[in-house]
């Protein structure tokens, strides 16, 4: 396939993934909005155009385009539908995870597969009483000889029900030191799936419940040594996980300006625009204000990420600023639109519920902002993008 490696080349990814968001994901919104249960075969068939691979090395058969050939493809889909986007960001989380920790044996057999499109990847750390407080998490892995058994229940996992191959963080001992990883393939016996549960957004893209009973798992599955179970969720969350939703909200938030300023174009009050009105004016030109600001730390934060350098304050302020300046544009819009916009003949409702479902995962607003005042007072503690820096500045060497 054609690799893409300058600032040009990322543009014509751009369109690739335009043409292609418009020609077959959106005629089958109408379907998934109306079913809302995980699209099996459009997520495959995204997975078919090697976009999973973005930032796989090329070694491996990926695209090799970093961080911010990724953004494109996720804000891309995301503009078409946020459910698409939702699934190659939650791909992309458990790629990371094989990229930073797997073994050479792991990387040859799963990274070929993942960037082809024969196995979509998930990561598995949430579970129900401990939410997003990773070492309050049960869930437990024994070694038995050759395996691990893996026992317990992990929730809110992106493409549960989509996933071919599940990277499962559980307790092997205590403490911070007690979490280990695993990759527990779909087939496994021990493990299935619950039942997928309709959602407020995101229709077509699943996020369910991953349940372990006495599931054996080869000791060869484990990514990296007992005890990197922390560093594999923590890092995931925070080099991946902010930046791919910064890329979904991005792509949800130019939807709705564009849908919005449509609108206000076609639909005439006082005999004229409804865009003509000064009120309505300011409105889309706040919107228009949030969406640029949005769009620079996005960029930004990605940047710097495949240069290598530490970023964890941008991709936390990438995140915070995109959800909540969506968000915002989303309640505007829907002023906007007024009665018009509660009826589904229009999406702009589903870009306002999508929008909801961006806020929560790898910390919600309230966390971006303690994490950034804590950068403020210089008592932040650690940097993921510092300690994993060399290795992301290898894996994008070739478009610098």
């Amino acid at each position: 396939m054609e690799r893409y490696f300058t600032d040009q080349h990322h543009e014509r990814l751009r369109t690739a993934v335009r043409e292609f968001a418009n020609s077959e994901v959106k005629p089958r919104i109408e379907e998934m909005e109306a079913t809302k249960t995980a699209s099996v075969g459009l997520s495959r068939l995204i997975a078919r155009q090697g976009w999973i691979g973005a930032t796989v090395p090329q070694g491996y058969g990926g695209m090799g385009v970093g961080h911010l050939g990724k953004t494109v493809v996720i804000e891309e889909l995301s503009r078409v539908s946020g459910a698409m986007g939702a699934m190659v960001q939650a791909s992309q989380l458990g790629v990371a995870k094989i990229i930073h920790f797997g073994n050479e044996e792991q990387k040859k057999t799963w990274l070929p597969a993942i960037a082809s499109g024969d196995c979509l990847p998930t990561i598995a750390v949430t579970e129900h009483e401990s939410g997003g407080h990773v070492l309050g998490m049960t869930s437990s892995a024994v070694r038995d000889g050759d395996d691990y058994v893996l026992n317990g229940r992990k929730v809110y996992v992106g493409n549960s029900h989509v996933g071919d191959l599940h990277g499962v963080v559980v307790r092997t001992g205590p403490g911070s030191k007690g979490l280990t990883a695993f990759l527990v393939e779909a087939d496994t016996p021990g493990f299935s799936l619950g039942r997928q549960r309709p959602a407020m957004g995101l229709h077509g893209f699943s996020f369910g419940e991953l349940v372990f009973e006495d599931c054996r798992v080869p000791v060869a599955n484990r990514l990296g040594e007992e005890g990197d179970g922390l560093a594999v969720a923590y890092s995931s969350s925070v080099l991946y996980g902010r930046a791919n939703l910064t890329a979904v909200s991005l792509g949800i938030h130019q939807a709705i300006l564009d849908e919005t300023t449509a609108f206000c174009s076609e639909r005439r009050r006082y005999d004229a625009p409804l865009a003509d009105l000064g009120s309505i004016k300011l409105k889309l030109g706040q919107m228009q204000s949030r969406l640029m600001t949005a769009r620079l730390a996005a960029y930004h934060a990605v940047h710097l990420l495949d240069r290598g350098e530490q970023c964890d304050a941008e991709l936390m302020n990438a995140k915070l600023v995109n959800v909540e300046y969506a968000l915002d544009s989303a309640r505007d819009a829907m002023e906007i639109h007024a009665a018009a916009g509660l009826f589904t003949d229009r999406p702009v409702e589903r870009y306002l519920r999508d929008a909801h479902h961006i806020f929560a995962p790898a910390g919600t607003s309230d966390i971006q902002r303690l994490r950034l005042g804590e950068v403020a007072l210089g008592t932040a503690k650690g940097s993921w993008s510092q300690k994993l820096s060399e290795l992301v500045r290898c894996e994008v060497e070739p478009i610098c």
